[in-house]
C-alpha cells in the first residue's frame, strides 16, 4: 500500500481521477453546417489577366503514407528516405452551366446578366428541386426556347456583358466519381 503520510490523504488530481474523454480542439462535436464546404477569399481580381478559375472544389477521399527522399541540408536525414503521411483529394470534373456578368455601382457590384447553357445535364437539374421524383422536371424549359428565339435574347445579353468587363462569376457543377450514391451535383460559383 502506501507510506504511512499518503495514507489519510487522497490523491485529488482531475488528470488522474477523471480524465477528458477526446481532444478539445474538435469541439463542438456536432454535424457540419455545409457538406460542401466554402471559399472563405478569393484571390485578389487582375483586369489584365484573362478570366480563369479562381477556386476549385476537392474532397478529402482518404490518407496513406508515402517513402520520400528528405533534401534538407543540414538535417541529420538529408538524402536518406523518409515516410510521411499524405493526404489524397479528390477532385472531380468541374462543368460550367452559366455565367453572371456584374457591373460596378456605388453601392456596390449589381447583377447586369445571366446566361445558362442550352444543354444541362439532368444531374444538375435535380439540384434544383427539393423532390426530384414527385417533380414535373420542368426546370430550365422555357430557359432552353430563348436559343431558338428569333430575337436572339441569348446573344444580346453576351454582348451586354461584354460592353461592361466589370466582374464575371461562373456556375460550375461537379461530377461525383467515388460517391455513387449522392446523385445530386455540387454546385458552385467562382
Amino acid at each position: 500500500g502506501f507510506p504511512r503520510f499518503c495514507q489519510n490523504q487522497k490523491m485529488s488530481r482531475r488528470k488522474f481521477e477523471s480524465p477528458r474523454h477526446g481532444s478539445l480542439g474538435f469541439l463542438p462535436r456536432k454535424r457540419c453546417i455545409r457538406h460542401r464546404g466554402k471559399v472563405k477569399s478569393f484571390p485578389k481580381d487582375n483586369a489584365a489577366v484573362a478570366p480563369h478559375l479562381t477556386a476549385f472544389m476537392g474532397y478529402k477521399a482518404g490518407m496513406t503514407h508515402v517513402c520520400r527522399e528528405l533534401n534538407q541540408p543540414g538535417s541529420t536525414l538529408h538524402k536518406k528516405e523518409i515516410v510521411e503521411a499524405v493526404t489524397i483529394i479528390e477532385c472531380p470534373p468541374m462543368v460550367v452551366v452559366g455565367l453572371v456578368g456584374y457591373i460596378e455601382t456605388p453601392l456596390g457590384l449589381r447583377t447586369l446578366a445571366t446566361v445558362f447553357a442550352e444543354h444541362l445535364d439532368e444531374q444538375f437539374k435535380r439540384r434544383m428541386y427539393k423532390n426530384w421524383y414527385r417533380s414535373k422536371r420542368k426546370a430550365y424549359t422555357k430557359y432552353v426556347q430563348k436559343y431558338q428565339d428569333k430575337n436572339k435574347p441569348i446573344e444580346r445579353d453576351l454582348k451586354r456583358r461584354k460592353s461592361y468587363p466589370q466582374e464575371l462569376v461562373q456556375h460550375l457543377h461537379q461530377y461525383h466519381q467515388q460517391q455513387a450514391r449522392q446523385k445530386q451535383l455540387d454546385r458552385k460559383s467562382t
